[in-house]
């Protein structure tokens, strides 16, 4: 029996309950639609749950794949033998001590709580600062370990602190500048830390208004961006120089195809996916890019999508 296998009957035995899926497609769980069956997914429903199961990992030496909404990875059409966790299922939101004097107020997000949900939360109980994010396919772990933003606003922005679990040395919080927030990257993105959590501060204000920024921002995002088709958001990283979006366009690619793969017309600095795309044709659009980019300009972009293969 291979370590993977032996590693989940040893998991089914010490979480009996845990619900989990054997050769799951990765294309169900990724906005790319793109991606083929892991040799198992778990999908734990309480942090006790998610910790515990990565201690047992760790003690087979195994490092999971940890995902929430799968905004922003690329996956192999091939057969993976990886283990992956799904974080989707904790998504409880919950507000930090209220008090009708301050004008800002703090709620509590877990990792795989969608963005969207999280803006509509914030709009519901009059908190402003998250309209930004309300348009992010992503989840909250995700958006932190990228410092996710949009329209001028960053994770950065809002968030005051973030729980984690590191195999090491258990779970920790880091405060404010501790996270080490920069352009698309947080200390997450070099560690083998596992956000579980995070308090976002966010300013009081009129309902009506959040309201109104919201579907603003939503119509600026409807107008600009591919929506009706999948892709993995913006592919590639605003680089030193200029913008990815303007460069490719300048470099005569919107429209490039192949396959089912295309630059898009609507938003340059998305590869779509039109349908039938496979990985190997996003990622054939993706070299072309970059490639004809840095030969015209001298500029390399780099990805923001996580490719796995």
């Amino acid at each position: 029996m291979d370590n993977i296998s032996s590693t989940i009957e040893y998991i089914a035995r010490e979480l009996p309950d845990l619900k989990f899926k054997e050769n799951e497609p990765m294309k169900n769980h990724t906005t790319f639609k793109i991606g083929g069956p892991v040799h198992v997914m778990y999908f734990p429903e309480c942090v006790f749950s998610l910790i515990r199961l990565c201690e047992l990992l760790q003690d087979r030496k195994i490092t999971p794949l940890i995902i929430g909404n799968g905004s922003d990875l690329l996956v192999s059409d091939d057969a993976l033998d990886i283990i992956v966790i799904n974080t989707l299922k904790l998504n409880g939101i919950s507000i930090v001590d209220f008090d009708e004097i301050l004008d800002y107020q703090d709620i509590t997000v877990e990792a795989g709580t969608l963005l969207s949900s999280i803006a509509v939360f914030a709009y519901e109980n009059g908190l402003t600062g998250f309209e930004f994010a309300h348009g992010i396919p992503g989840s909250l772990g995700g958006a932190v370990l990228m410092n996710a933003g949009a329209y001028g606003g960053e994770m950065k922005d809002v968030v005051l602190s973030t729980s984690a679990y590191n195999p090491n040395i258990g779970i920790h919080t880091l405060i404010g500048t501790e996270n080490e927030f920069s352009y698309r990257h947080s200390r997450f993105s070099e560690t083998g830390d596992v956000v579980l959590s995070a308090v976002i501060r966010l300013q009081k204000d009129d309902k009506e208004s959040i309201k109104q920024k919201m579907e603003d921002l939503s119509i600026r995002r409807r107008t600009s961006q591919p929506l009706e088709f999948p892709s993995g958001g913006s592919t590639f990283k605003r680089p030193k120089k200029g913008y990815a979006a303007a460069l490719i366009e300048q470099a005569g690619l919107k429209g490039y195809t192949v396959g089912g793969a295309m630059v898009s017309e609507k938003h340059s600095g998305f590869v779509i996916n039109n349908g039938s795309a496979t990985f190997s044709d996003v990622m054939s659009v993706i070299e072309y890019v970059q490639e004809t980019v840095l030969e015209k300009f001298g500029i390399e972009l780099e990805l923001e999508v996580k490719v796995i293969k």
